[in-house]
C-alpha cells in the first residue's frame, strides 16, 4: 500500500527542512511530498489546495505556521506538530524583510512581512475554527513540545477540538529523537500504519 504524505513546512522555511527527511526515514515506504509554500497567505492555500486535488495525501503533516495551513485543509488527515493559530499576532512586530533559514528551490533567500500580509493572515483567524464537526476534529491529530519556546497552543487546540492534543518533550523544532519516539509512532497509529 501506497503512503503519500504532505509535509508542510513552517514560516519563514522551505521543503528542504528536516522534519520531511526525518519522515521520509521513519515512515517506510511513505512519498513524501515537500513543496516550498508561498509566503504570500493569498497564494499559500490555493497552492496547497491544488497539491492536495492533485496528489490526494494520504495525510498531511504541517509544522507551525504549516499546522495552521494544514488544519485549514479540511476534509482530509492531518497531523500539526506545534501549529500556530495566530500568525498575525507574531508577524505584526517583524514587519520588515524576514532571511529564510533553509533553502528554497527558488533561489530565494528573503520575504517581506508587510502589514497587508498580517491583515491576510488575521482574516484567515478570523474563521479558522468555523464549521469545524466532528468528522473533521477526528481527522485532526496535535502534538505540543513541553517546552515550546515559540508558540503554546495546546490549550486553544483542546478547546476548539474538543481533545488535548499529545504533549511530548521538547522544543519548537522538533529533532530526530523526538520524532521517532514520540511523534511518528503516533502517527502511524492514528493512520493505521502498522
Amino acid at each position: 500500500m501506497s503512503r503519500r504524505i504532505l509535509f508542510i513546512h513552517g514560516l519563514a522555511s522551505s521543503g528542504k527542512y528536516k522534519m520531511a527527511d526525518q519522515l521520509r526515514i521513519l515512515v517506510k515506504g511513505a512519498e513524501v511530498l515537500s513543496p516550498d509554500i508561498p509566503a504570500e497567505p493569498s497564494e499559500a492555500l490555493p497552492f496547497l489546495e491544488k497539491i492536495c486535488r492533485e496528489e490526494n495525501p494520504d495525510l498531511i503533516v504541517g509544522h507551525s505556521l504549516g499546522g495552521f495551513w494544514a488544519q485549514k485543509l479540511r476534509g482530509r488527515r492531518k497531523a500539526l506538530v506545534n501549529p500556530t493559530f495566530h500568525i498575525a499576532e507574531f508577524l505584526r512586530p517583524r514587519i520588515g524583510e524576514m532571511q529564510y533559514l533553509s533553502p528554497r528551490a527558488d533561489g530565494a533567500e528573503s520575504f517581506v512581512i508587510s502589514g497587508r500580509m498580517c491583515d491576510e493572515f488575521q482574516a484567515l483567524e478570523d474563521r479558522e475554527f468555523d464549521s469545524l464537526g466532528e468528522e473533521e476534529k477526528a481527522l485532526t491529530l496535535a502534538f505540543f513540545a513541553e517546552d515550546d519556546e515559540t508558540v503554546r497552543q495546546g490549550p486553544e487546540f483542546a478547546l476548539h477540538y474538543g481533545k488535548a492534543g499529545i504533549s511530548y518533550p521538547g522544543r519548537h523544532q522538533p529533532v530526530f529523537p523526538e520524532m521517532k519516539k514520540y511523534i511518528v509512532p503516533a502517527i502511524l497509529e492514528f493512520c493505521n500504519w502498522q
